[in-house]
């Protein structure tokens, strides 16, 4: 996650205000709506990796990504504010994780009807971006 804060992020920063605003098709997402949901992601992940490393038991509800999306109204602020974003909360993440102690790691519960370890978040967060680079690679650019 470490390097993808760097690697992502000379990524994103090299795409213009104008290209953050594209979109791949007509009822697809621009691309600035396609990081706000990363960033959105991000803290929802995280967020459950907090809930359940400090051994909270309650389940969690799921994450809707289109809700998220139209609520968050992303093309309303500027690429340079969402990329900001995505670096502090990258951040953020990191640090959460770095003072997990040992036993945190394998503490599990139950998010969006599905079993999950925390462990398993941290995977997530970075398979998340990931999965999502490559989308923007393959259909926007």
């Amino acid at each position: 996650m470490g390097s993808q804060l760097d690697d992502v992020g000379k990524f994103l920063a090299s795409i213009c205000e104008e290209k953050s605003l594209q979109r791949y098709a007509p009822e697809k997402w621009s691309i600035r709506q396609a990081l706000s949901h990363w960033n959105d992601a991000e803290r929802a992940f995280a967020f459950r990796a907090l809930w359940f490393g400090r051994d909270f038991h309650d389940p969690l509800a799921s994450f809707d990504q289109n809700i998220s999306v139209n609520a968050a109204r992303a093309e309303e602020y500027s690429w340079a504010s969402h990329l900001a974003e995505f670096r502090d909360i990258r951040r953020s993440t990191l640090a959460l994780l770095r003072k997990f102690p040992t036993e945190a790691w394998t503490r599990s519960g139950v998010a969006s009807g599905n079993t999950v370890t925390v462990k398993a978040l941290a995977y997530i967060v970075a398979g998340h971006v990931s999965h999502r680079v490559a989308i923007l690679e393959g259909r926007y650019l």
